[in-house]
């Protein structure tokens, strides 16, 4: 992933600075001068930094400062992380400016040059079905970023952001924009619909799979992907109503061998790998997601549980598949690794088979920390 200093450096508000000069901007004094300011700061604090110095250079009446935006979009080199801190301007200047409509006009226009998702978020916040109308306007946008925008600003897990949390209680006043792009042509735009979905599913289970299946009742070719990308978390999670929607059945008839562990000791870098082998011993194809769970070993020594895909395949009756599993037990900043025993299992159609132990060993020097 890039780093802070990669995405708004310097050299980044320079050239935002010369965009917005030959935007009509004079003297951009602010843009100028807090490039020097950047040094040492996080990602979050470089993008407040820039903001508040495109608010002191741009007009303060809304027209004028969309005015100066618009002319900048007119230069291809005003483009990419440069307009993240714009976008970020754009939503707290029209909300201050009672220009509401116009702000999210002006992100539609924007989100083209890098994603505007973040800075439409703000207006949900301030007036969920107001901000909701210009979205699902823009469902019939020709430009594909502007579809996505919908889809993407509404989500209410969306990474990186604060929650919409009035959509993480009620999903449905956003489903009207689901509705609408679910057989988009543009796959950028159906991921981001299967991601909203997916973030539904976390609070409101029953509402995905409702959702999904409107949408097999009326697809296009794509849909059935669409929804198993969307139910993905369910699936893992063993929901029976999602695994019954994919032709999935908990109650298939198999027989597994495995996850027998080739690796019974893993140094911190290193990959556990394992073998597996799974029999369709029933009568009719089986249509089979495979997954494994791998259990960390906490700091308290009780183990915790997380997910991984392996595959999905459709077995004939008495076919078999087997293979060869490497997983990295890699150092990362989401996930604090402790040694000791830690197990894995395999996991089809939500149901748990087998269970293997390994045990991860840590230099003292990595455990510290």
């Amino acid at each position: 992933m890039p780093t802070a200093d990669e995405l708004i450096n310097p050299r980044t508000t320079d050239l935002l600075a010369s965009a917005m000069a030959a935007a009509g901007v004079a003297p951009v004094r602010a843009l100028r001068g807090c490039g020097a300011l950047l040094e040492g700061l996080s990602f979050s604090r470089r993008v407040t930094t820039v903001k508040e110095a495109v608010l002191a250079d741009l007009p303060d009446a809304h027209p004028a400062f969309a005015q100066v935006v618009r002319t900048a979009l007119s230069r291809p080199d005003f483009t990419g992380w440069m307009t993240f801190p714009v976008n970020a301007a754009v939503a707290e200047h029209a909300l201050a400016s009672d220009a509401f409509e116009p702000g999210l006009d002006l992100l539609a226009a924007l989100t083209p040059r890098l994603t505007a998702e973040m800075a439409v978020r703000p207006f949900l916040r301030e007036d969920l079905h107001r901000a909701l109308r210009p979205a699902l306007a823009w469902t019939g946008h020709p430009d594909p970023h502007v579809r996505r925008l919908a889809s993407e600003g509404t989500r209410p897990r969306l990474p990186w952001a604060p929650r919409l949390t009035a959509l993480v209680t009620d999903p449905a006043p956003a489903l009207p924009v689901l509705d609408a792009l679910y057989r988009d042509p543009s796959e950028y735009v159906r991921r981001s619909v299967a991601n909203h979905l997916n973030d539904i599913s976390h609070d409101h289970p029953g509402t995905a799979v409702a959702t999904a299946a409107r949408w097999l009742a009326e697809p296009a070719p794509t849909t059935p992907a669409l929804v198993r990308h969307g139910l993905r978390t369910l699936v893992k999670a063993g929901d029976r109503d999602a695994l019954d929607l994919l032709g999935n059945d908990p109650d298939v008839r198999v027989r597994v061998v495995g996850p027998d562990v080739r690796t019974a000791h893993v140094h911190l870098g290193g990959d556990l790998v394992f073998d597996y082998e799974v029999t369709n011993t029933g009568p009719r194809t089986a249509r089979l997601v495979i997954d494994y769970v791998v259990h960390y070993r906490k700091a308290n020594g009780s183990l915790s549980p997380k997910v991984f895909k392996l595959t999905s395949r459709d077995l004939l009756p008495g076919e078999r598949r087997s293979g060869v599993r490497r997983h990295p037990l890699r150092p990362l900043s989401t996930r604090r690794h402790h040694p000791g025993a830690h197990r894995v299992q395999l996991q089809i159609n939500g149901r748990p088979y087998g269970s293997s132990a390994f045990t991860l060993h840590i230099p003292p020097e990595a455990a510290i920390g």
